[in-house]
């Protein structure tokens, strides 16, 4: 029997893991006892994690050991509101692809998401694609959403994956990283990849008509290598996003653009929710922080007391 040896995690179906080692793919279940160490995940192995394996044969092994990680990204489990779900690990940037129809994304997903990639310490680009698709008034709406979130801090691109406009920009932003591509089912993930590396040649599928939602193409996260030394994971669309194991005074610090306003609140511990002299609520009545942003942050705040 060969020496365990590292390896890198390519795909996950549930059951088997497709890794890479220096030399060879290699599939792979889970040993046992990796599922009993206090992990509430519905997934103890993610793709990205970097793992040891034991060969069994010549192309198959079992996962022993999983080594530290540099982040991840989670959400909660769908159908186990006390259980969660590690998205992918080992990250180097995630880009959120976002439409303003067909299917829409609103911002209370937007910002759900960028708090979980604040607190797990992922830069996040907000890519807004589908622009050959937009009237003026639509294409204008985007761009104030552009404007919005460029104001925090946060990078943001249009594109049509479609028609191949902007995507060399993602490209370029790609080189000698790992990137993680998520968004809801339908706003063009498959698509986008495909025209940054069509020999991938991933599956896609038309909006339901009726429901204006995406249909899920992609099962299962899966990470694919492209030159340039880039990594792409490729993840299944997300209906909701709830964020994870955060007090409620955790959630404020997550909000950026928050942090320059704090000194103005009466109460070192203010929530900004009723508290008197508070210099976030007073900023957000300036229409200095977006009321939007600001929703989202009490819409959070109530979901974090629910799971309580």
């Amino acid at each position: 029997m060969k020496a365990e040896t590292s390896a890198i995690v390519y795909r996950s179906t549930g059951s088997w893991y497709t890794v890479k080692t220096q030399e060879q793919w290699v599939q792979c279940r889970i040993k046992g006892r990796l599922r009993l160490k206090g992990i509430k995940s519905t997934n103890p192995v993610a793709v990205g994690d970097r793992v040891m394996i034991a060969f069994e044969n010549d192309t198959e092994g079992i996962i022993t050991d999983v080594l530290p990680r540099e982040n991840y990204i989670i959400r909660k489990s769908v159908n186990l509101s006390k259980q969660t779900h590690i998205i992918a690990a080992n990250i180097d940037q995630v880009f959120l692809l976002i439409t303003l129809n067909n299917p829409p994304t609103f911002t209370a997903f937007i910002d759900r998401f960028l708090v979980t990639a604040e607190a797990y310490q992922i830069p996040a680009v907000l890519v807004f694609n589908k622009l050959d698709t937009y009237s003026t008034a639509e294409k204008e709406t985007l761009e104030d959403l552009k404007e919005l979130y460029q104001s925090i801090g946060y990078d943001c691109y249009s594109i049509s994956a479609l028609n191949q406009e902007g995507v060399d920009q993602i490209r370029n932003l790609m080189r000698n990283k790992v990137s993680m591509f998520s968004g809801h089912s339908g706003v063009g993930k498959s698509t986008l990849i495909n025209a940054i590396a069509p020999n991938l040649n991933l599956k896609t599928a038309a909006i339901s008509e009726q429901h204006q939602q995406g249909q899920h193409t992609t099962t299962f996260a899966e990470m694919f290598d492209l030159p340039d030394a880039c990594r792409i994971i490729d993840t299944p669309g997300i209906k909701g996003f709830g964020i994870v194991d955060m007090e409620p005074e955790e959630i404020g610090p997550y909000f950026v653009e928050f942090e320059q306003y704090l000194s103005q609140c009466k109460f070192h511990n203010c929530r900004h929710v009723h508290e008197p002299q508070c210099g976030v609520k007073d900023a957000v009545d300036r229409g200095e922080i977006a009321g939007s942003r600001y929703r989202s942050y009490l819409q959070l705040l109530e979901d974090d007391s629910q799971y309580r």
